[in-house]
């Protein structure tokens, strides 16, 4: 099969090529499932699932990130024809994929969220498929951490950000992007002391444990020396990869809804994200992408990329056992 066969398919997402194997689908037209993996709500036999969750009730600031699903999905279309650059194997041969739609909830029942998205990452865990989420703003991760910690522990979490997200919120009832990390530890469901916060530039008081690589570090180190400290923090310890599209600076990632300067070039978060390789790694998401701060669209093709990168690590990990 080659780009020539896009005169032959079309809308693969509902069916036709399967859920294995590259599409060679034109970009700018069909069904835009993520990779042009097909929708199914059938898990049986699915390696890894990936969701949308269409959430931005939680922000500080600018909304939006409720069209970062979609416009993720969107952007993918430009990576299904060929395997990833640099990794030397096959993630959509070798692994099961698939799309499994969006979280279905009441936008006015925001206190009933929280539990409804456990549910769903906790049903696609039960079903044996590791689950890859597109958000959506960064609480998200909260829930999501708890359908995981459920099954795997306290977890080892490896968090790209420009913010700590550890801001002080004993308030079980509150929902809050800049919160979810430090109810997360409070809970038990991340183990600080073997987690990892990478691009931080913004101020925390207290940092509850947590190791932290800032941005600084990162362009003074480079990824290299980055990632064999994930490495060495992290271990083998069963490990949730979380993306805010903020720790990349906004000169990257313009459409996200707390921008701050002096951010990860893509070039670096790429190169982390490869070097991390061998990472045990049990799920993962991409959140913060907010397109209608971004009309050129670069901020969902970073996002896209990073997703299919956290495909990469989870498939990598399996092929090794």
């Amino acid at each position: 099969m080659a780009l020539e066969d896009a005169k032959n398919e079309v809308d693969v997402a509902f069916g036709g090529r399967g859920a294995r194997g590259y599409a060679y689908e034109n970009a700018f037209a069909g069904a835009t499932s993520f990779l042009r993996r097909p929708y199914t709500k059938d898990l049986t036999g699915v390696d890894l699932a990936v969701t949308g969750v269409a959430f931005d009730q939680a922000v500080t600031n600018r909304t939006g990130t409720r069209f970062g699903p979609r416009a993720i999905r969107e952007a993918s279309t430009l990576q299904p024809y060929d395997r990833p650059f640099g990794w030397g194997f096959d993630p959509l041969e070798e692994l099961t994929v698939v799309d499994y739609g969006d979280l279905a909830f009441d936008y006015a029942r925001t206190a009933e969220f929280p539990a409804r998205l456990t549910a769903h990452v906790a049903g696609i865990l039960a079903a044996g498929a590791g689950a890859l989420t597109l958000g959506g703003d960064h609480s998200i991760t909260l829930p999501i951490l708890r359908a995981h910690a459920a099954v795997f522990g306290p977890l080892s979490v490896v968090q790209f950000d420009a913010h700590s997200d550890l801001w002080v919120d004993d308030d079980p009832g509150r929902i809050d992007h800049g919160t979810f990390m430090y109810k997360a530890v409070k809970e038990g469901l991340v183990d600080p002391t073997r987690s990892v916060q990478v691009g931080i530039r913004t101020d925390t008081p207290d940092w509850l444990g947590m190791n932290v690589i800032d941005a600084r570090t990162v362009h003074e180190q480079g990824p290299a020396a980055v990632a064999a400290r994930v490495h060495a923090i992290v271990g083998h310890h069963p490990t949730y990869l979380t993306f805010d599209i903020d720790a990349l600076d906004p000169a990257f990632a313009p459409g996200t809804g707390t921008p701050v300067w002096g951010g990860l070039a893509s070039w670096q978060a790429a190169a982390i994200l490869r070097d991390l390789a061998g990472l045990n790694l049990v799920g993962g998401d991409v959140v913060e992408v907010s397109p209608p701060y971004d009309p050129s669209g670069i901020t969902a093709v970073a996002g896209a990329h990073v997703a299919y990168e956290l495909i990469c690590l989870y498939g990598w990990r399996r092929r090794k056992e």
